[in-house]
């Protein structure tokens, strides 16, 4: 192994004799990951000096001065013309590198004064990760409005519904597209939720037990737009329950597209064919000339576990850490990044798909009554004769199998038949054998009749502009 004694930006080693081996310099290194959070870096740094500045330990020519240099350096790193070298640890030490080549090393060096990487790093994570909540959020966002924009379009379209996917009962098409825009809604939620955690800043903890130089957090966390300081250095440095429940929302954002992506892969298959998906996002065959394959539902199906292995990966590296700040939180970021990464290029794709598919509504109202999905309604038709539900189950139960017997749907069962099964059913029971008596005949709360649909549709369209960020 040799030493790397030179060339290195480290921001620690003055009572070390020599420099990191290789080998350790490169397992060390992070800045070929953590460089996407440089803007965040300087932000952090231009906010530390004003408390700096504040506590006396710059002029306020010298924080000018260095204000200067980091917007500089900031544009620099806008622009490309500053960027990491092999020989920078990390994000911060390229940056302090940056700084010291536009604003000189005496100058330069004071910023470090009153911090450690460790409260920095926790504090760019949230203020990062509090950006794309806003990104993602939007995204979800969009989506809910999608779907209530299709609902709308199918009322009094009505669908098989399924449980143990299997047909269970008639629904409308609208009520089913809604119950995949609640759960996000809830997801938007949670994410308003994790922001006021988020919204704390971290800065003046130092290394774990804060600092002794007078400076004042409350500085920090204004400029950054946060809430205030943490309440506890030890905390502030040593925790990631923040990222890892922002990884819980995203796993389940991908979880929730996943259930929708199921669906829809089954619904564009020829045996079903409940939906025609759309030119533009679909894909074909390299040797089938014929095939239009649901490829974005079935990205979004398999990136869903990707998004839940980051979680699991990041829960797994936070389980057994002593307080306070260890090295292993070195791999709290790259989880992190991959879910933004991966939700902000699946979730414009599958918003596209999800606007521009078709339903084919003639198959959906066809296959709506089949699988003797009215059987529940003449069981409740039965329970409101007075009849007790047990009775009613067993009644409607022979009515099925007699169907199944003859090769009929329970409609097509003659007057003289039904009584013969059991006399309570009369003929007026036919009042309750049709898909449309069925769902409007649903009207408690959140049920598929329309005007529950409308409330839900109205519901939505209020809730959602509320979360755009």
């Amino acid at each position: 192994m040799s030493s790397q004694t030179s060339g290195s930006n480290a921001l620690w080693g003055s009572r070390f004799d020599g420099g990191p081996s290789d080998a350790l310099a490169a397992l060390s290194r992070s800045v070929h990951f953590d460089w996407r959070l440089a803007s965040y870096d300087i932000a952090g740094t231009r906010a530390h000096i004003k408390t700096l500045q504040s506590a006396g330990y710059l002029t306020v020519a010298e924080h000018e001065k260095l204000d200067r240099s980091l917007v500089e350096l900031n544009d620099r790193v806008a622009q490309g013309s500053f960027v990491a070298k092999p020989t920078d640890e990390d994000v911060h030490s390229a940056l302090e590198r940056g700084l010291i080549e536009i604003a000189g090393v005496e100058l330069g060096g004071k910023v470090r004064a009153g911090r450690s990487r460790n409260d920095q790093i926790a504090t760019l994570i949230r203020t990062y990760l509090l950006d794309q909540a806003t990104v993602i959020g939007n995204l979800v966002t969009e989506l809910v409005e999608i779907l209530v924009t299709r609902a709308e379009e199918n009322l009094g379209v009505a669908m098989p519904g399924r449980t143990h996917f299997q047909h269970a009962q008639p629904v409308a098409l609208s009520h089913h597209l809604l119950a995949h825009a609640w759960p996000l809604v809830r997801d938007l939620d949670r994410l308003k939720d994790w922001r006021v955690r988020a919204s704390l800043s971290p800065y003046g903890a130092g290394a774990l037990a804060g600092n002794t130089l007078g400076l004042d957090p409350n500085i920090v966390a204004r400029e950054l737009g946060l809430a205030g300081p943490t309440q506890n250095s030890i905390d502030a440095t040593a925790s990631r329950d923040v990222v890892a429940e922002f990884a819980f929302i995203a796993s389940l954002i991908g979880i929730n597209l996943s259930r929708f992506s199921e669906e829809i892969i089954i619904w564009a298959s020829a045996e079903f064919d409940y939906i025609k998906l759309h030119d533009s996002y679909s894909t074909g065959s390299s040797i089938m000339p014929q095939k239009k394959n649901p490829d974005i539902a079935e990205l979004a199906r398999g990136k869903s576990g990707r998004l839940i292995g980051d979680l699991t990966g990041l829960l797994a590296t936070l389980k057994g850490l002593p307080l306070a700040y260890n090295r292993d939180l070195q791999e709290d970021k790259e989880p992190v990044f991959d879910m933004v990464d991966t939700l902000t290029v699946l979730l414009p794709a599958f918003n596209g798909m999800v606007a521009t598919l078709e339903f084919n509504r003639d198959r959906l109202e066809q296959l709506a009554p089949a699988g003797f999905s009215l059987a529940t309604d003449v069981a409740e038709w039965l329970v409101k004769k007075k009849v007790s539900f047990r009775d009613a189950h067993d009644i409607t139960g022979r009515m099925v199998s007699y169907c199944e017997q003859h090769g009929l749907e329970l409609h097509e069962v003659p007057d003289s038949d039904m009584a013969a099964i059991a006399p309570e059913l009369t003929p007026d029971v036919r009042d309750v054998l049709t898909v449309g008596g069925s769902i409007k005949a649903r009207a408690g709360a959140g049920g598929t009749a329309l005007p529950r649909v409308l409330e839900q549709i109205a519901a939505l369209r209020k809730i959602a502009p509320k979360h755009e960020g």
